[in-house]
């Protein structure tokens, strides 16, 4: 008839089953370097930029508010955001530094602003 009977065919031999991981193996190295490692960059850049934080620094927080660091703590900031006006923030929540201080040149250094306060 018509109809012919259907065989299984042979396999192709060789590398047959590496060939078929390829794919998937150049999808995950082009997920890594387009996806995962610039995310791992930037997630380390901003734990530097958290550990670097100080007491002056004028920053944004996640939320949005913009202020001053009056006290720095291990998890927490103290941060004016007006004249007599602070707010605690956890230290994770700062997005950007917009402003840094200067480093001091020793421990015992005073600020300017306790000066002034003493002076007056």
């Amino acid at each position: 008839m018509f109809i012919s009977p259907a065989y299984a065919q042979s396999g192709g031999g060789g590398m047959g089953g590496f060939e078929s991981l390829l794919p998937l193996v150049l999808i995950f190295v082009v997920f890594y370097f387009l996806l995962i490692r610039p995310q791992q960059k930037k997630q380390k850049q901003h734990r530097e930029m958290l550990e670097a934080l100080r007491r002056g620094d004028r920053i944004v927080t996640a939320g949005g508010i913009v202020g001053t660091i009056t006290k720095a703590n291990e998890t927490e900031l103290t941060v004016e955001i007006a004249d007599e006006v602070k707010v605690r923030v956890m230290r994770a929540m700062v997005s950007d530094v917009l402003a840094k201080t200067e480093a001091r040149k020793n421990e015992n250094d005073e600020d300017e602003d306790d000066n002034k306060k003493t002076s007056k």
